[in-house]
């Protein structure tokens, strides 16, 4: 049946047919070629995945590789694009390879060990730049650690130069760069020793020299990573004037919230980690004060506001006076969850235990167990406690039935890990991010979509739903169908544990009431 419409019924709407909006930021890429080093790393992966599908119109993307472990780079240029995060990608564009150009490079070699036709078509063609490689290894030797991620971004910083399309540049640094600072703000800051003295340093200085004053040179910075980092941004500060450049800064960083994938994530760095280790029933404890602040960020969030930042200052159009700057042309955009919605160490744990519990995996070693401690001391005989006694027994036994001892070298690496968590779990940091918020309202509504990365409603209840799944999935490589098992062996951990709790307990109080007996 088919209803009739009455005269008063008809609106504009129905008389004049609207164009629908399109994305500015999808425009802007148009026609553009992208360079993006470090591919292969997490942002970089979801930098990639989102360029190609969401600016269609984008002529060229290419993706600055390494040689690895023997492996070609078309061999690891293939094992990017098998990655699930691609599924819809080659669902909804199947010729998006056409547009990808793989680059051989390598960012621990000089001028990021480029071959001269490859440097000339970067040099002719490339439009915007994303410098997201960087080692991430918080306790690199310092030469490494200069060499990636300072000189590779000097090297960067001098092609753009020669870039004759160049629209816009982003380099993808740390919200703790300049973490020996309690006040962070949208600003580049000066460093002890410039880019060009520290390079000359690690240029002229053997293994031996440089690992005695690697102390010195760190002084308040905790590790070689953000402080190379730092550095930098220094190199980009003093070199990149009258560039479109952009530095922007995302705290900690953990797996997606929405696209492509809900939960993905590939690596078992920082929070990621600790929370991975917890729900396996390996880590049991973290130096780490409750009520600070856990300034985490979305991946997917993170590389929206990159992407944007590039439109930003790639368009005069788009570029607003709100948006400050105290060190010449480089804008600088701190990407942090803190000045919008807070979420403490204390919450962030006890959603991941919720969450986690629902999803329990058969690679499950021992029952949920972890305590938060504020006091350091407290810290250690935990440690001592719960992760190197058990340790000790465990290995003791396995050399007994002729097994190799693992425990005892895991938990030494796993000390290091959680040490290194626990300089940015014990403090907390006021970060300003008036360009970020700046950024965020001058996009349309099609690209808040598009590209959105509000943090001001974000729903954490919805997001730890998928992070337990997605780190189980993508990290533990455990499918959801193996949840069964997973849950009968949760159960089977869980009596385990307070069986041994009891007996513990037990063999305390009879040798308390025996020395007791003694006095009595």
């Amino acid at each position: 049946m088919t209803m009739t419409r009455e005269g008063g019924d008809i609106t504009y709407a129905d008389m004049v047919q609207t164009v629908p909006e399109k994305s500015k930021i999808a425009q802007y890429f148009s026609g553009g070629h992208v360079f993006v080093t470090g591919a292969t790393g997490f942002l970089g992966k979801l930098i990639t995945e989102k360029l190609l599908r969401s600016c269609g119109d984008l002529e060229k993307l290419y993706l600055l590789i390494r040689e690895k472990k023997g492996k070609k780079v078309a061999d690891r240029g293939a094992e990017i694009f098998d990655n699930v995060i691609f599924e819809q990608l080659k669902n909804e564009q199947p010729k998006f390879m056409e547009k990808v150009v793989l680059v051989a490079g390598d960012c621990i070699k000089p001028e990021l060990g480029l071959g001269g036709d490859d440097r000339e078509t970067l040099l002719k063609n490339v439009t915007c730049v994303f410098h997201c490689a960087a080692t991430v290894k918080f306790d690199e030797k310092i030469r490494t650690a200069a060499y990636i991620n300072v000189r590779a971004t000097r090297d960067l910083v001098n092609m753009a130069k020669q870039m004759i399309n160049l629209k816009s540049f982003i380099y993808i640094s740390t919200a703790y760069a300049h973490c020996c600072r309690k006040d962070i703000q949208e600003v580049v800051y000066e460093t002890p020793i410039t880019g060009e003295k520290l390079l000359t340093l690690v240029d002229t200085c053997s293994d031996d020299f440089l690992n005695k004053v690697t102390p010195t040179l760190l002084g308040e910075w905790p590790n070689t990573y953000v402080f190379t980092k730092a550095v930098a941004e220094e190199v980009v500060g003093s070199s990149a004037r009258g560039l479109p450049i952009a530095i922007v800064r995302p705290s900690i960083v953990v797996a997606t919230a929405k696209g492509p994938l809900a939960g993905w994530i590939d690596n078992m760095y920082g929070v990621t980690g600790i929370t991975v280790g917890i729900a396996l029933g390996l880590i049991r404890t973290l130096h780490c004060k409750k009520d600070c602040v856990a300034d985490i960020v979305p991946a997917d969030y993170v590389i929206n506001s990159a992407i944007a930042a590039a439109w930003s200052i790639g368009n005069k159009e788009s570029m607003n006076k709100e948006i400050t700057n105290d060190n010449s042309e480089v804008s600088v955009f701190n990407y942090v969850c803190s000045t919008q919605t807070t979420i403490t160490w204390r919450v962030w744990m006890e959603y991941s235990k919720h969450y986690l519990k629902q999803v329990p995996s058969p690679l499950q070693l021992w029952h949920h167990f972890f305590i938060l401690n504020s006091n350091y001391f407290m810290h250690v005989l935990c440690v001592i406690l719960f992760h190197y006694i058990p340790a000790y027994v465990v290995d003791f036994l396995a050399l007994c039935i002729g097994k190799q001892p693992l425990l005892v070298k895991g938990y030494q690496k796993v000390g290091k890990f959680t040490d290194v968590i626990s300089y940015f779990a014990v403090r907390q940091w006021d970060f300003t991010n008036q360009n970020t918020q700046s950024l965020y309202q001058r996009m349309s509504p099609v690209d808040k979509e598009t590209f959105g990365f509000d943090l001001r409603e974000f729903d954490w209840d919805s997001y730890f739903y998928s992070f337990a799944r997605g780190g189980r999935v993508y990290l533990l490589k455990d499918p959801i169908d193996t949840l069964p098992q997973g849950r009968v062996k949760y159960y089977k951990l869980l009596v385990m544990h307070y069986a041994l709790v009891a007996f513990v307990c037990a063999a305390f109080l009879g040798v308390c009431f025996c020395i007791l007996k003694l006095f009595l």
